[in-house]
């Protein structure tokens, strides 16, 4: 019998205090092209997104608009969830931490922690970032100041519960030995052993001073502080403590992507709370960079936000898409420029693809009467795009959609160069037109399927005009990936440019 693998993917949990902006869609493009291509592999995934609505800074924005904390963030999610659905996000489940499936997860997990003996309650005094909703050691402190905010942090006093992560150091070294692959790329993995190898102190877990919280089932003067309430949400998506065959099916093949920034909470913390409740810590973890602005970080501080959506009215939805993810190695920080997203507009969109696809449908309905030819099984592009097409897997399964997407554009780079060589336009039917076009349509197909997770919009328009029946979507790669097989019985006429050159 054959058994489908199953692929979890998640995203960081956005803060619900905060405004959609182009470094969430980055990381949002990124794991819903990574979803759609292993969907494509006929894989069972799962797709969680959500928003993180708890913590002080909420409390206080909420009393300063004379809300209380639910009606803020029920008035704030949707813009995350409207945002994701104008990007054409094909998530499948979005969790708000405001729901009562995850007070009841957060508090069966932290309560399997405190009667495993790894927390305990004291007096906590420290510097504290509001921003970051964290505490920090003086030695993190850059000149006094937040490191990752640039902000005056406040020195904090209360009774906490205390969750023991200093019990975990030798057990995180020695997972991250047995597991070299569990956090990706190995400089990031190396950041988080920096982070382990400096000692690893108790971290505060609750707050009495605030309300607005998951409440600590065996102290109802605490509520669990956000960051420990916001790591759970990927059990509470598959049913931690509620339905056990679930949790222990999708754990396994957990995939948690997420920026930089948080690298700390993710592969130190997190690990070691698995760890004290008796589960694996996470499988993966792919830490990307950050999407710059003028070289520096979006923040609602620095004034640099970008807003996606008023992008993609701008240049159309998959060429924003398509640039997000083309211009940037996924691990390495990238740098926005409009310049950058319109020469990306028109050399590849428009002079690449858009223009192979207007010649070969043009030259088929006027010299072939609008029938496609077949391709040739020893044409010269059939090595080429066996070779471009295997790169395209490997990258994608390799959580590299640049490689992937490199590759691709080289398959129509060579489809191009061979109708230039070859001049179709310029032949009488025949053979060798027909032949030429057949080869063309065959890569096109090709590309819809490789390039489909990006540009999903597009890839169905283009499968659709080369007289293709159903969607790039319904197709099973790798096995769709092979040279030969585009066939169709559709007649083929010339449309619109996809991508009408921008000045």
């Amino acid at each position: 019998m054959h058994v489908v693998s199953r692929f979890f993917i998640t995203t960081p949990i956005y803060y619900v205090n905060d405004v959609p902006h182009l470094g969430h869609a980055y990381t949002m493009v990124s794991v819903d092209a990574l979803a759609r291509w292993h969907r494509l592999g006929g894989e069972d995934v799962f797709f969680l997104t959500g928003t993180d609505e708890h913590g002080l800074k909420i409390a206080q924005a909420a009393a300063e608009n004379g809300m209380s904390p639910k009606e803020w963030t029920d008035r704030l999610s949707p813009r995350f969830q409207n945002a994701w659905r104008r990007l054409n996000i094909s998530y499948d489940d979005f969790i708000r931490t405001t729901e009562p499936r995850h007070y009841e997860t957060v508090q069966s997990f932290l309560t399997a922690v405190y009667e495993n003996g790894y927390i305990y309650k004291d007096v906590y005094r420290g510097p504290y970032c509001v921003s970051c909703e964290a505490y920090y050691q003086e030695s993190e402190l850059v000149d006094g100041l937040c490191p990752i905010h640039g902000r005056p942090v406040t020195i904090m006093e209360e009774e906490n519960y205390f969750f023991k992560l200093s019990a975990f150091t030798e057990r995180l070294l020695e997972w991250y030995d047995k597991s070299p692959n569990a956090v990706r790329p190995s400089s990031k993995r190396n950041e988080a052993l920096g982070f382990i190898r400096q000692g690893l102190q108790d971290i505060s877990i609750t707050r009495t001073s605030i309300d607005w919280g998951v409440p600590v089932p065996w102290d109802g003067e605490h509520v669990f502080y956000v960051w420990y309430d916001a790591l759970v949400n990927y059990l509470t998506a598959i049913d931690y403590g509620r339905d056990e065959e679930r949790f222990r099916s999708w754990w396994p093949n957990v995939h948690h992507v997420i920026g930089k920034d948080i690298i700390r909470f993710h592969c130190v913390w997190w690990p070691a709370m698995c760890m004290a409740a008796g589960i694996d810590p996470p499988a993966n973890v792919f830490v990307h960079g950050w999407l710059l602005v003028g070289g520096a970080k979006m923040a609602k501080s620095a004034g640099n936000k970008v807003d996606p959506l008023e992008l993609v009215d701008d240049f159309g939805l998959d060429a924003v898409r398509y640039y997000l993810l083309r211009d940037t190695n996924f691990g390495s920080d990238g740098d926005f420029t409009y310049e950058a997203l319109t020469a990306r507009y028109n050399s590849d969109l428009a002079n690449n693809l858009g223009n192979l696809l207007q010649r070969v449908t043009t030259v088929i309905a006027n010299k072939l009467g609008g029938v496609a030819p077949s391709p040739v099984k020893d044409s010269p592009l059939a090595p080429i795009a066996a070779q471009m097409m295997g790169q395209a897997q490997e990258s994608w399964n390799d959580f590299a959609p640049q490689g992937a997407l490199e590759a691709v554009w080289s398959l129509i780079h060579e489809t191009n160069a061979l109708l230039e060589a070859v001049a179709p336009w310029k032949l009488e039917p025949g053979p060798v037109l027909e032949n030429v076009l057949g080869d063309a349509l065959e890569s096109l197909r090709l590309v819809c399927i490789a390039a489909y997770p990006v540009i999903p919009d597009t890839a169905s328009k283009v499968w659709s005009r080369i007289g293709l029946d159903g969607s790039p979507n319904d197709q099973i790669a790798p096995a769709s990936l092979g040279w030969g097989l585009y066939r169709s019985d559709k007649k083929i006429e010339k449309g619109d440019p996809l991508f009408p050159r921008r000045k």
